[in-house]
Formats: C-alpha cells, structure tokens, sequence
C-alpha cells in the first residue's frame, strides 16, 4: 500500500456509517418531536447546523467527542441567554433523566450512548441571522450554516479533496489531545491555496505545511505541530529515496490506522 492509498482508506473510515447515520437521524426526529412538544407555541424553529451537515464530522470511533449541533429557535426574546439554557436544560432533564446533561455555553450538552448533543438556545435576528449565547448574560451574531456553501464550492473546486483532507486532519487534531478548535480548523483549510496538490497526499500535506500556532500557545500544542512536520518531512525523504514501505510506515505516525 502507498501513502496515497493509506490516506485514501484512512479518510473513507472517516466517514460516518449508514448505521451511525441511522441513529443519528433517529434521535433527531426524536429530539425534534420532544422540542416541539414540550415548548409548542415556545418555539419558532429548531434544526441541526455545523459539521454533521458539512459531511465533516468523525465517527464516535474516532472522536468520542463527536457530536450534533442543533440550534433551538426560541420565540419570545428580551431574556438573558442564561434564562434560555435553563429552560433546555429542564427540557433534557425531563425526557432525558438517565442521560448525563451539563451546561457548556453557549450550549446545553445532552449525552446520549451513541451521539453527543449540543443543544445552542437562539433568537431570530430582525433582518438575517440569528443570536446566541456569548456566556450566561450576553449575545453573539451568528449564521449558523453560511460556512457550508463555502466549503461545499472550495470542495468542488478542488475535486473533492478538501472533505476527506478535513476529516483526516481533524483525525490527527484529535488524537493529539485538540490542538485546534475543530471549527477554526476546518475554516483554515478551506481558506488554503492547493494550486500545486493533485493527489489526496498533497492536499493534506499541504495543511501540515502551513500550521501553526501563536506565541502563547501552551508548549505540548507546538510540540505535536513540529512532530507532525517532522513526519511529513521525513515521508517526503523516504518517497525522493523511492522507499515506499517506510514512507506508509511513517504516514501512519501521522494518521493512524
């Protein structure tokens, strides 16, 4: 197997399963189902947004902390931001006793076994957008799903390499402990120039190539950065010395099998 064949297996094993999908999707229409219940009238829109609708997001078997943003549109404003979490949160205390529930702004985290839920309270904004939590008393601007028409043509602009290279260095981003938040990274990547990559080892070559981290950015982030060059510098040598063997053998120190 070569390092582009490693890669390539390696970022279709980042893709959810149909029975992870399946579950997912079942838990939302059931979600959805008890949001709607419980709130009623409360309610003028609720839906999911962020990596899962992206196709970014990792299986649980590569990141146990996957999970589904699902923004809960509330009707009724002129509220602190603490008072709409309150309110999701006896919501999943009341359908979801057993679950582990916890308030992490600007969400509601529901724990379920399969899927990690980030319940995000929000209000409808006049004209376009929506706010949400920025700590207990104040608000954020947001457009929940305006990153998704970008990464969607920067995919298709670059024949659809750039879904799997972000599944595979959000792969590394969490097995080294979340260097970077996962929404930044994906931002980064999608903002990269890939003129000279042509294969699925150039284009996350090429992200290696440009990481980096400000001055006070906690020592072991840098450490794993520079490892992970180090890594890629060295495939690089073994492929110029046409020892393919010892090239995958290094990949794998990068992405793991």
């Amino acid at each position: 197997m070569s390092v582009i064949s490693y890669l390539e297996a390696r970022a279709s094993a980042a893709v959810l399963s149909t029975t992870e999908e399946s579950s997912i999707n079942t838990s939302i229409s059931t979600i959805k189902s008890r949001l709607a219940s419980y709130f009623g009238t409360g309610l003028s829109e609720q839906f999911r947004f962020g990596s899962s609708t992206r196709g970014t997001t990792l299986p649980r078997s590569m990141d146990e902390h996957s999970d589904i943003d699902y923004m809960v549109v509330f009707s009724e404003g002129g509220y602190t931001p603490q008072t709409y979490l309150d309110r999701l949160k006896r919501f999943a205390e009341a359908y979801y006793a057993s679950s582990d529930i916890k308030q992490s702004s600007p969400s509601v985290v529901l724990q379920l076994n399969h899927i990690k839920f980030d319940l995000v309270p929000a209000l409808k904004q006049q004209w376009s957008g929506y706010r949400i939590p920025n700590g207990p008393n104040a608000w954020q601007d947001t457009n929940p799903n305006d990153f998704n028409a970008t990464l969607t043509a920067k995919n298709m602009a670059e024949l659809y390499k750039i879904k799997p290279t972000i599944r595979l260095v959000k792969y590394w981003n969490t097995y080294n402990g979340y260097i970077y938040d996962s929404y930044l990274l994906e931002k980064y990547i999608v903002g990269l120039s890939f003129y000279s990559a042509i294969n699925l080892r150039d284009y996350v070559f090429t992200v290696f190539d440009g990481l980096s981290l400000s001055y006070d950015q906690p020592q072991w982030r840098k450490d794993q950065i520079d490892r992970a060059k180090d890594i890629v510098a060295k495939v690089r040598q073994y492929e110029r010395d046409e020892m393919p063997a010892s090239a995958e053998m290094e990949v794998k120190k990068l992405i793991p099998g």
